[in-house]
């Protein structure tokens, strides 16, 4: 569902939000989950998200930024099988405003309601936040649809 300033879509996954929350929780799996097709490698990506304020490097590429390019992720969010959210920046600057959340919700033994939401509400550059969504809702649900696929 899309509103004025963030994207969310949802999806049961066969796997315990366990096992969802620590693939999440390891960078380098992003690249195998991205819907977008910018995502294409982690810095350090087996360095495991443990706290909030953790800041993880992504390696992607968008035409719209000039080809590769990098960005800092900081933890803005993390509850242990429940949360995993993180807002992007340029390398070596704050956030801008725009953040990325999956929330887990079990279902069963096996079974979890991931919910991923691209946010943008925080965004505070009028010029920036009139881009916003980068990313269409098409790609949440592939990157969902991407992400049962691993279990």
């Amino acid at each position: 569902m899309t509103n004025h300033e963030s994207i969310s879509v949802s999806r049961v996954i066969d796997a315990s939000a366990k096992d969802i929350y620590e693939f999440l929780t390891l960078p380098r799996n992003h690249v195998t989950m991205d819907g977008s097709g910018m995502v294409r490698g982690a810095v350090n990506g087996d360095q495991r998200l443990l706290k909030v304020g953790d800041v993880f490097t992504m390696e992607m590429f968008a035409d719209s930024q000039g080809g590769d390019y990098q960005r800092d992720n900081h933890v803005s969010g993390l509850v242990e099988n429940t949360v995993v959210a993180w807002k992007p920046a340029r390398p070596g600057e704050e956030p801008g405003g725009w953040e990325w959340a999956y929330e887990l919700e079990q279902q069963g033994p096996d079974k979890t309601l991931v919910t991923e939401t691209y946010g943008w509400g925080d965004v505070t550059d009028m010029k920036l936040k009139a881009r916003f969504p980068m990313v269409p809702e098409k790609a949440l649900q592939d990157s969902l649809a991407k992400l049962a696929s691993q279990f």
